[in-house]
Formats: structure tokens, C-alpha cells, sequence
């Protein structure tokens, strides 16, 4: 690899939009958690054990495998725009023994799936990386049931981080209500609804 392709990997690492998944070690390295922990994620997110989520960006996984454990009756189904993010995703699932769930490519602007699929649809530092924030929302409010949860954790020090009250003002204007805020100002969930 050329020092300019390695510096432009860096450079999209440390700056706003999408993580390289080339640096997917980083996300991996010991003391993740301290920050926030997948078993934080994990029970912030309100699903029963049959629960059909889908997760938008799973990166390497990390977040994955803690909710695929809460759903074992359920299926998890991850969408990233980078196919070799899922390949990294799903190894990780299967060395943790999990088999319920798939992969799709896609940007979040047009999510490949039938209208009132899943029971949530959750995100962990990457609603900051969506550039078509307005799309995205109105997809997630078309595959998500009725009564589904929209769910996006956000934690320093990620350069996409947006502040919850920024967020929820984002998802009010976009058909969404938040439910509540867990968590406190520099690493938070929003939990919120459809209209």
C-alpha cells in the first residue's frame, strides 16, 4: 500500500464519515468497553428473545454478538456499506457461535427489505456517518414494525459524535419520537418510535 492510500485511510479514520474497515483493529483493541461496554448496548436495546433487529454498521462486530445472545428465538440481520465489514462481522458471530442471522450490503438510504420487518433497528457510532440522514430515517421508519424501536448509541471519541439533543431533534423532524435517554452527555442511547 502506498504512504498516500495509508494516509488517506488515517485521514478517514480520524475524520467525519465512514470508518475504514481497514483499521477495524482499533475497534477491537482491549478497553473498548470502558467506554461502552456491548453488554451496555445490548440491554439498552428493549427486545424480546424471538426479536427481529436489524444493525446498521456492525464494524467488526463487537456490538453484534452481545445482542444476537439477548435474541436467541430472533434474528439479527447486518447492513453495512462495506462489504468487508460484514466478512468481519460475521466471523466474529460464528467464533461465538452464533448462527441467527445474515448480511446485506447497502447504504442506509435504501434499506433492501419488506415494509414492518424488524422489532428494532439499531446503530452504535454511526448515525453521525449517514449522509443521507433524511432517507436513512424514512427507510428505518418504513422497515421497522409498528410498535419497533429505533435505537442509536453514540460515545466519544468518535469525530461523527452528535449530541443526544441533537439527535432527537433530528428524529422529531424525520417521523421518529424519542423515548427516553440513557446514559449521560459524552455516551449516551436514544431510544425512540415511529410517529
Amino acid at each position: 500500500m502506498k504512504d498516500t492510500d495509508k494516509r488517506g485511510i488515517w485521514s478517514r479514520a480520524l475524520g467525519r464519515g465512514v470508518f475504514p474497515h481497514q483499521l477495524t483493529w482499533i475497534l477491537d483493541l482491549p478497553g473498548r468497553g470502558l467506554i461502552m461496554s456491548a453488554r451496555t448496548v445490548a440491554d439498552r436495546l428493549p427486545v424480546k428473545p424471538d426479536a427481529n433487529v436489524l444493525e446498521i454498521g456492525p464494524g467488526s462486530g463487537y456490538y453484534s454478538v452481545e445482542v444476537a445472545k439477548r435474541i436467541p428465538d430472533g434474528w439479527l440481520t447486518l447492513v453495512d456499506i462495506q462489504q468487508e465489514m460484514l466478512e468481519k462481522s460475521a466471523h466474529a458471530l460464528k467464533a461465538a457461535g452464533i448462527h441467527h442471522f445474515a448480511t446485506r450490503q447497502s447504504d442506509g438510504a435504501t434499506l433492501p427489505f419488506k415494509n414492518n420487518t424488524f422489532d428494532a433497528l439499531f446503530l452504535v457510532t454511526v448515525f453521525g456517518e449517514i449522509e443521507n440522514r433524511a432517507s436513512f430515517l424514512l427507510e428505518a421508519a418504513r422497515v421497522l414494525k409498528k410498535d419497533g424501536v429505533l435505537s442509536i448509541t453514540e460515545h466519544h471519541p468518535d469525530p461523527d459524535f452528535e449530541s443526544a439533543s441533537d439527535v432527537a431533534a433530528d428524529l422529531r423532524q424525520h417521523g421518529f419520537m424519542p423515548l427516553q435517554t440513557l446514559g449521560w452527555r459524552w455516551a449516551y442511547t436514544l431510544n425512540a418510535s415511529r410517529l
